[in-house]
């Protein structure tokens, strides 16, 4: 099959045509002689997938339940989802397989992939992430790909699903009526973008939210939520937005609430000075192992965009007021909300809940709702 396959993508070179499924069924009957109708469609299948998706791992990456599919060499690949990380049954003929699939993907994410750069990292459509390293910097090509799904559920829905449990659904609630700035932490694939989804759909509608992603994962329930995506540069390096510029446009576009999708670079100097001059209610997402370990996180983040500590810490203090933690074991789970306070130099972080049990801190949290009108849950 692999020989067929191989003579079937040298004719389509050669014949400098579009490529479509009739074209393609041709060049498979002339490559193949007589076969039979089976036959065409099984070997239009192995085509198709070399061409246009993502070759052998296809199958992987339309799973619903895949999160991420891993290729470690041509006889190891790996899937990550619902049932954790388990190796599969998916083979490559060989080095080569992997290495043009990786060369394919990359062209389709406008990067380059060869001897001279021999990795990359980029967005493919469908909201899948490729990251590819070549040979000698592995011992074989290794391919990622993060499939990112919609964030799509209410709060309702994973109180359900037993992220958090009933008493939390209403302090989160009134987190969101309070206008409260928050932020959710957690490690990758914790569901630090589900919850903030279900948080941002419970926004009241007569309010606008002006969102800015790296890709556009979030899908809030919501009549007025604006999406700003950033968009990397192209093969010859032109073009590039980022999320710092975005952060700057969603500002002019009168928004109630600015949230960024995941805050990873310099584009916190940004949201935390949006978040001082009036626009109460701002979220956004942070990889971070807990809530304790948030402050260090954002001063390395800051430091790339010119703030010195102390500078972040004011800012921080005065920016947001609550920490969400997502973990991950095994269930997606709220395992501490936590408060940011003021003190002389830093920002120091409270607990208020940990793991089922609430802290000294509660009534700093409830005099915090009282204080914007909302009743203590």
């Amino acid at each position: 099959m692999s020989d067929l396959v191989d003579r079937v993508r040298r004719r389509l070179a050669q014949g400098g045509t579009d490529v479509s499924p009739t074209v393609v069924a041709e060049a498979v009957r002339a490559e193949a002689g007589v076969v039979g109708d089976a036959d065409v469609l099984s070997t239009l299948t192995v085509v198709r997938q070399e061409l246009v998706g993502a070759g052998p791992l296809d199958p992987l990456v339309r799973d619903p339940t895949t999160t991420d599919v891993l290729v470690t060499a041509p006889d190891q690949v790996w899937v990550d989802g619902a049932e954790g990380l388990r190796r599969t049954a998916v083979r490559f003929s060989g080095e080569d397989a992997v290495r043009r699939l990786a060369q394919r993907l990359a062209m389709s994410a406008g990067r380059r992939l060869d001897d001279a750069q021999p990795y990359v990292d980029g967005w493919l459509p469908g909201q899948v992430r490729l990251h590819a390293v070549l040979p000698p910097l592995v011992e074989h090509t290794c391919l990622s790909l993060r499939v990112l799904r919609p964030a799509t559920h209410r709060l309702a829905d994973l109180r359900d699903l037993g992220t958090f449990d009933d008493e939390i659904h209403q302090l989160l609630n009134a987190v969101i009526t309070a206008r409260l700035a928050f932020l959710v932490t957690g490690a990758t694939g914790s569901g630090k973008s589900t919850l903030l989804a279900a948080l941002l759909g419970a926004v009241p509608a007569n309010e606008r939210i002006v969102c800015v992603e790296d890709a556009g994962e979030l899908q809030p329930g919501h009549p007025q939520f604006v999406r700003l995506v950033a968009r990397p540069p192209n093969i010859e390096g032109a073009g590039e937005v980022t999320l710092r510029d975005l952060v700057r446009q969603g500002l002019r576009m009168r928004p109630d609430r600015l949230v960024v999708g995941e805050v990873r670079g310099a584009e916190v100097v940004e949201l935390l000075a949006s978040l001082n001059t009036g626009h109460d209610g701002g979220a956004g997402t942070v990889h971070a192992n807990s809530p304790q370990e948030l402050p260090a996180r954002l001063e390395a983040l800051a430091a790339l965009g010119g703030l010195d500590r102390a500078a972040l810490h004011s800012q921080l203090a005065a920016a947001i007021q609550v920490v969400l933690h997502m973990r991950r074991a095994p269930t997606r789970t709220v395992s501490e909300i936590a408060l940011l306070a003021r003190t002389p130099h830093t920002v120091a972080v409270q607990p208020i809940w940990r793991h089922g049990e609430w802290t000294e801190h509660r009534p700093t949290l409830l005099a915090l709702l009282k204080s914007r009108g909302v009743p203590c849950p």
